[in-house]
């Protein structure tokens, strides 16, 4: 593993998933979540919240860089892409488990789908742009 390029390849994908997030989630669907407002949390409470929401961000950006440092040995943007939807599609089947107990729209599930494959398909095509292994001595 190169940890110079780990670091920065880990920290750009962090930055990118959660402008992504803002992006995305708080503002593109803002309305769309609006329309269900007992499932969110208050302005408020969410304030208090969000160090938990970095956490997140973190843990997202941590492990996909950690995944295709790990398993991914030829390297590159494209190889990132598909990793990146893959790991996407994990999280569409946690969204439709999420859409079947709590009472979400199909709005929501749709725009957590398509949001999901643009986002970890374009933070793993940076992981693979960026990460480069360490050449063998």
């Amino acid at each position: 593993m190169n940890p110079k390029r780990f670091f920065i390849a880990f920290i750009v994908t962090f930055v990118f998933i959660f402008l992504f997030g803002f992006l995305w989630y708080g503002k593109f669907m803002q309305d769309i979540h609006n329309e269900v407002p007992m499932l969110w949390r208050t302005e408020a409470d969410f304030g208090s919240h969000f160090p938990w929401l970095i956490l997140g961000h973190v843990v997202m950006a941590f492990f996909l860089t950690l995944l295709y440092a790990r398993f991914v040995p030829a390297g590159g943007a494209a190889a990132g892409i598909v990793l990146g939807i893959l790991v996407a599609c994990l999280y569409i089947g946690n969204n439709l488990v999420t859409f079947a107990v709590q009472p979400l729209t199909t709005k929501i599930l749709g725009g957590w789908i398509v949001g999901n494959l643009l986002e970890f398909g374009i933070a793993g095509a940076i992981v693979g742009a960026l990460y480069k292994p360490s050449t063998a001595v």
